[in-house]
């Protein structure tokens, strides 16, 4: 009796695999490859304004619409320029971490790099030179790579003294002298230490205060985009 149930259960498995999917069998000829087609007519990737910072850039705390380069996306959109913003900000990034992801943000037809950095260092109370420095290696990289660059100052806060503050305000306006740059004298311009427009912690401006940003960085921007596409290039 074992035996022959043992028997009934091999064959209603063998019947179930045999009526399982089989696998296709070659083709009688090999297929024929098609003919090369015409590239097709796709327009042209659009360059790119990479906005490059820290966190005051990547747009801490706000959701990433609300990040002031997805404002001046919407303000070059309007104004009938036809870039893509990028935002390559990292919360907490100095000078130094900057200079060793620049060559990464600069993938693509860049066009213009909105540099922001040096808040972190100032903050550290690291020195100036140093600072001073990175910046300058980002610039020459961002340069050498045909893209140009704008320049975004900061300031040392109040208590970090007077020297201080002095050396940091120099570093900026002496780089934008060496290298030709437009400048931003300071980024939170109208922002800073104003509470209603600052976030809790009172260094990273909110909503209201990234538009204000956003409309400082485009003032800038915005003549050197006019000019470029004035002479076409």
């Amino acid at each position: 009796m074992k035996f022959f149930l043992l028997s009934l259960i091999f064959i209603v498995i063998t019947g179930l695999a045999a009526c399982g999917p089989k696998e296709p069998s070659a083709p009688a000829e090999a297929a024929r490859p098609e003919p090369p087609r015409a590239p097709d007519a796709s327009p042209k990737s659009v360059a790119k304004i990479v906005a490059f910072g820290d966190s005051l850039t990547a747009g801490y705390g706000l959701p990433a619409s609300e990040s002031y380069p997805a404002l001046l996306q919407k303000k070059l959109e309007a104004d009938g320029f036809n870039y893509e913003v990028v935002n390559a900000g990292v919360s907490g990034d100095t000078s130094a971490g900057g200079l060793r992801r620049i060559d990464w943000a600069l993938e693509g037809d860049v066009k213009f790099v909105i540099v922001e950095l040096g808040a972190n260092d100032i903050l550290r109370g690291q020195p100036v030179p140093a600072m001073k420095k990175n910046l300058s290696q980002i610039i020459e990289r961002v340069k050498a790579r045909g893209a140009q660059v704008v320049l975004a100052g900061m300031e040392a806060p109040t208590n970090a003294g007077v020297e201080y503050r002095r050396e940091v305000q120099e570093a900026y306006r002496d780089l934008a002298r060496q290298y030709q740059v437009p400048y931003i004298p300071f980024f939170l311009e109208r922002v800073a230490m104003v509470e209603s427009l600052n976030q809790g912690d009172g260094v990273h401006p909110n909503a209201a205060g990234t538009k204000i940003v956003a409309e400082t960085v485009y003032q800038t921007l915005r003549p050197l985009l006019e000019e470029q596409k004035s002479t076409g290039s």
